[in-house]
């Protein structure tokens, strides 16, 4: 799924524990696992990952990435 990667990156790092961005990624089950377990604060660990990795890959010509 392509999606902008500086709305993709600011999502992770500002709601990641909710799984926002993974909703936006149209990966509602990685994004209902984030949910269900944002109480315990691993979901917050696994998006800041998922901005940086995000972060490292190149942007197409209208600034969006695969993930």
């Amino acid at each position: 799924m392509l999606v902008n990667k500086w709305i993709y990156i600011a999502l992770a790092l500002l709601l990641g524990n909710f799984g926002v961005h993974k909703f936006y990624a149209q990966k509602p089950i990685s994004g209902l696992l984030h949910l269900v377990f944002c109480w315990t604060g691993i979901p917050q660990v696994i998006a800041i990952i998922s901005a940086v990795l995000a972060l490292l890959k190149p942007a197409d010509e209208q600034g969006n990435i695969q993930v």
